[in-house]
């Protein structure tokens, strides 16, 4: 009777750790893009509560892909309770790019946005991709 409930706790633990690492498993996103930038090659993981914050990780590679236009590239990524957070990127250059993303108010996090956009100063609008949301 004692090695039953050993073998079957012993199984609830795995279950319970699988659930945890198919949780911050990686997926794709998908190539975004607009007039003069790109992120490609990129993937998402929403990591459980207690390991990085329970963030939304995001890498991939930004790209100008108007080496001659003389505007900059950015990431951009919002998660649930704050503002859009900016990260450039670097003219006429491909940069890799590996960012975590929480509301330190929740033990994880649930909804993230993510765009590319190119700057364009401060006399005319910057251009962005599409806006993926992703969800836990």
């Amino acid at each position: 009777m004692r090695k039953l409930a050993v073998g079957a706790i012993t199984a609830a633990l795995f279950a319970a750790g699988a659930g945890t690492a198919f949780a911050a498993s990686w997926h794709t996103i998908p190539t975004l893009s607009t007039g003069g930038g790109k992120f490609y090659a990129g993937q998402y993981k929403f990591w459980p509560a207690g390991q990085h914050h329970g963030s939304f990780e995001w890498k991939g590679k930004l790209q100008d892909t108007d080496k001659g236009d003389g505007h900059n590239v950015y990431m951009q990524v919002k998660v649930e309770g704050h503002s859009w957070s900016r990260y450039n990127g670097k003219q006429k250059k491909t940069v890799p790019l590996d960012y975590y993303n929480w509301d330190g108010a929740e033990r994880y996090t649930e909804d993230a946005y993510i765009r590319v956009c190119r700057d364009k100063g401060s006399f005319h609008p910057d251009n962005c991709s599409v806006t993926k949301h992703y969800k836990r």
